[in-house]
């Protein structure tokens, strides 16, 4: 996949809003599988096929989709813009980068309350307040990114 340059991502920035970010998130998905424009009206609740259209246009002309023989549209470029950067794929799901960290965290705080349990020591007080403190953070930015996803 080409690689863009500042100005191109920008640019193609600046079109990754709104609905446009919908079927772009909603293509993500299924990065493997075209798309009709029935289907994208459907999942996505537009009122008419021509909303879709127009949207499959505006990324098709970014260079983001193709548009196949079949009239069905397939993700040919993945690119890192807006909110995008914050989340990654896995699998069919987009899921926020924070997630892991805040899994990974939670699953520290937790070891260390099996191997050590809660002693009164101030290093294991500290411990305790950090870990928790953090994993807390973490959970709540990904919450809030969580609700931020395009649908």
């Amino acid at each position: 996949m080409p690689k863009h340059n500042m100005s191109e991502l920008a640019i193609i920035e600046s079109h990754m809003k709104g609905k446009t970010l919908q079927v772009y998130w909603y293509l993500l998905r299924s990065p493997n599988h075209s798309s009709g424009v029935r289907k994208i009206q459907r999942s996505l609740h537009f009122s008419s096929p021509s909303i879709a259209v127009h949207h499959l246009g505006k990324l098709q002309n970014l260079g983001l989709v193709e548009k196949k023989g079949t009239g069905e549209y397939v993700l040919v470029e993945k690119v890192k813009v807006g909110i995008l950067r914050l989340f990654m794929s896995v699998g069919r799901f987009m899921v926020p980068r924070y997630l892991f960290y805040s899994v990974w965290l939670s699953t520290m705080v937790a070891t260390y309350l099996i191997l050590y349990g809660v002693t009164g020591g101030v290093h294991n007080f500290f411990a305790l307040v950090f870990g928790i403190l953090g994993s807390l953070i973490l959970w709540i930015e990904t919450i809030k990114l969580w609700r931020e996803k395009p649908f």
